[in-house]
């Protein structure tokens, strides 16, 4: 029986929508998912499913967290109007009192939701309120870099009580508009030809912010700025006799980019574009990658999956490296300067416990750094990552 040409097309786009829906989303979903900024309900309501077991390491993540000033219901937050920020923090006019106060926004936000004690909800709130009602700017060198570190860990926190917390918070909307003009201008647009880590450090904090503001414009935005960064931030041999550079960075040459990468001329995969300048920028940029492609995943855009090999590899190499294997003589002239950090739990977790994949080296590493703390942009990831299947 010959099919009308309606039923045929309605067969059609029936089949070509069963296909998509098969399929990772490349952009912003239609609706975003809250909350949905690095975390998601799913793997709070595991980890409280687990400190309510006394399971580890979560249970010994969480008294670490508990235990620390940024948890402390004293806690003061040190909000400016201006906050002046040079090379290496230098001057540091308001720089650490903002990213130790994004920090303890974050640190009680997730206090309340595990604990549902009010107060802590109320000192995130609280916190977040001091700092919208006069922040106006961030200046000098290092104002970028700032609004980025400051900016990812607000974003959590502002997500985690607005989605999670019932009760009041009159001030939300002067938190958003801080968000929205304050922070989002300086870090939407990538970083150029700077260091990695601060691209990738700004970039999560946009991400965050997007999602948030329920801004899609800007969420697709930072996927284009980490889709043009990261390639240009971990090598892969597939990218040919040198690293690419990044998008928003017009070096073309191959002296250029063995400038760009500190000198260094020999390549092999893993290797990042601030691994002979040190392992502790270098586990910046690596992380707030990760934390990119977290915040997309919980968005249904599969950002690991794009990456190929490089995450793995470019933690695996570091680790190894950490983990104390020989330097090879070829690498930044046989010496590298350790201290990764504590910033490989979200990277294992998603390849190792949500795919299976093995990473034997990173988590050696992982395991010697529990439970992690809370630094600049990235806190209690044991807690909230660590064995977390969902």
């Amino acid at each position: 029986m010959r099919l009308q040409r309606p039923l045929l097309l309605t067969l059609a786009l029936t089949l070509i929508a069963a296909f998509l829906a098969g399929q990772p989303s490349t952009a912003a979903p239609p609706a975003f998912k809250h909350p949905g900024v690095l975390v998601d309900q799913a793997q709070l309501d595991f980890v409280r499913q687990q400190l309510q077991k006394g399971a580890q390491p979560q249970t010994a993540a969480y008294d670490a967290m508990k235990a620390s000033t940024y948890a402390a219901l004293s806690y003061t937050p040190k909000p400016r109007a201006i906050v002046e920020c040079g090379s290496s923090s230098n001057p540091n006019n308001g720089c650490s009192d903002e990213r130790n106060d994004a920090l303890a926004a974050y640190t009680h936000a997730l206090m309340w939701y595990f604990t549902r004690d009010d107060r802590y909800a109320r000192k995130s709130i609280q916190i977040m309120d001091a700092w919208s009602a006069v922040l106006k700017d961030h200046t000098n060198t290092n104002a970028p870099l700032q609004t980025g570190w400051s900016g990812a860990s607000f974003s959590r926190s502002g997500e985690l009580i607005k989605h999670t917390y019932g009760g009041p918070w009159a001030q939300r909307g002067r938190f958003e508009k801080m968000l929205r003009d304050v922070y989002l201008p300086e870090v939407r647009n990538g970083a150029g030809c700077k260091n990695g880590n601060w691209e990738l450090i700004m970039t999560d904090a946009a991400i965050g912010i997007a999602v948030f503001l329920d801004d899609h414009a800007a969420f697709d935005k930072a996927l284009s700025i980490w889709r043009g960064r990261l390639p240009g931030y971990v090598y892969e041999s597939s990218d040919g006799a040198y690293p690419k550079a990044p998008s928003t960075c017009p070096k073309n040459t191959r002296q250029e980019i063995v400038d760009y990468w500190q000198g260094q001329s020999t390549f092999t995969n893993g290797l990042a574009q601030e691994t002979c300048r040190d392992f502790g920028h270098t586990g910046w940029g690596l992380t707030a990658a990760t934390h990119v492609a977290e915040t997309a995943y919980h968005q249904g855009v599969d950002l690991y999956a794009e990456a190929g090999n490089r995450l793995t590899d470019g933690f695996s190499f570091h680790t190894r490296l950490e983990n104390g294997a020989a330097v090879p003589k070829n690498l930044c002239g046989g010496t590298v300067k350790k201290g990764l950090g504590a910033v490989t739990e979200i990277v294992y977790n998603h390849y190792h416990n949500r795919l299976g994949q093995q990473m034997p080296a990173t988590l050696t590493y992982t395991e010697s750094k529990r439970p992690a703390g809370a630094d600049y942009f990235y806190a209690w990831e044991t807690l909230t990552h660590a064995n977390n299947p969902r």
